[in-house]
């Protein structure tokens, strides 16, 4: 029986669901992504000195270049040996992931498809995932990544 896997990922968050021998399991993966740079020296007056707002800006880029990095791996760690993943979300971070899932070459056959999706409760994400699969088992025996 195939491993099949839905994530829906945003940036505060990924939910797994693994859907095996007619069982699900649900995983959720918190996200440490900062989402905005907050200026300790901005006060009040509203000076601050735009050299130093750009080096903080920079840092905070990178910061949260390297906690994205660490939150894909994560996810991809939970996922890499399933046989087929099915991503989706609201946010860029599910086209990230869909980078990073290409780049693996033994992880890019298994991504069935990459779709955007509003926010949802996890029960949500649980029947979006069974419905994916079971419609396309239903539907299109040949089914195919377009």
């Amino acid at each position: 029986m195939k491993k099949q896997t839905g994530v829906w990922i945003d940036t505060s968050k990924a939910i797994i669901v693994k859907l095996e021998n007619k069982q699900e399991y649900i995983v959720e993966i918190k996200s440490d992504i900062e989402n905005r740079v907050h200026h300790k020296n901005i006060g009040n007056t509203g000076t601050f000195s735009g050299t130093r707002l750009n080096q903080n800006e920079s840092k905070f880029d990178n910061k949260k270049k390297h906690q994205t990095t660490f939150f894909l791996n994560n996810v991809i760690e939970k996922i890499k040996n399933d046989d087929e993943i099915f991503v989706f979300g609201p946010a860029f971070i599910k086209t990230k992931l869909k980078q990073s899932i290409e780049k693996d070459k033994q992880l890019a056959p298994k991504l069935k498809l990459t779709k955007t999706s509003a926010a949802l409760t996890p029960n949500q994400v649980v029947a979006k995932v069974k419905e994916f699969y079971n419609s396309k088992q239903t539907i299109d025996p040949c089914y195919k990544k377009y």
